[in-house]
């Protein structure tokens, strides 16, 4: 199903940020610089009904999550991916996990599942029909092309 993607509909975007990073290398603060999506620290009551992408969620996103991400919004976890098991243990009421995915982005070119804040955010939001938002993001990185040509978005 293809939707309209007029200015009004544009969900808002946040990073739940775990400060592991290099702030310099990080899709999800270069986004938040070109004013795309806001950094935050914490879950607090006003987004505990957003989508958040979690790789260890129960469920998978799908288009049907549509009205949930443009009401609510959606949180991509930004942290290493050494310490990615520790979010096996986090338990959120609309935790979505995304498809078997190839990063395209330089330090984990290639491999599944292994994608940064900003690949993980454009697959979030083509799944759910926000195909302009997705292609922005995307636009914003020299490798972004790439990841649309290699999981055929």
């Amino acid at each position: 199903m293809n939707r309209s993607n007029s200015t009004r509909e544009i969900p808002k975007l946040f990073c739940l940020n775990y400060r592991e990073c290099d702030p310099k290398k990080c899709t999800g603060f270069k986004l938040s610089r070109l004013n795309l999506l806001k950094i935050i620290y914490r879950i607090d009551k006003s987004l505990k009904n957003s989508i958040i992408l979690n790789p260890f969620a129960r469920k998978k996103l799908s288009d049907r999550d549509r009205n949930i991400v443009f009401r609510y919004g959606l949180i991509v976890i930004d942290c290493s991916w050494n310490n990615i098991m520790n979010l096996k243990k986090l338990e959120f009421r609309n935790a979505r996990k995304l498809p078997p995915l190839i990063a395209a982005n330089p330090t984990n070119y290639g491999k599944w599942e292994k994608l940064s804040s900003a690949e993980a955010l454009a697959s979030a939001l083509y799944i759910t029909d926000f195909f302009d938002l997705a292609n922005l993001i995307l636009s914003k990185f020299s490798w972004g092309i790439k990841f649309k040509e290699i999981n055929k978005f």
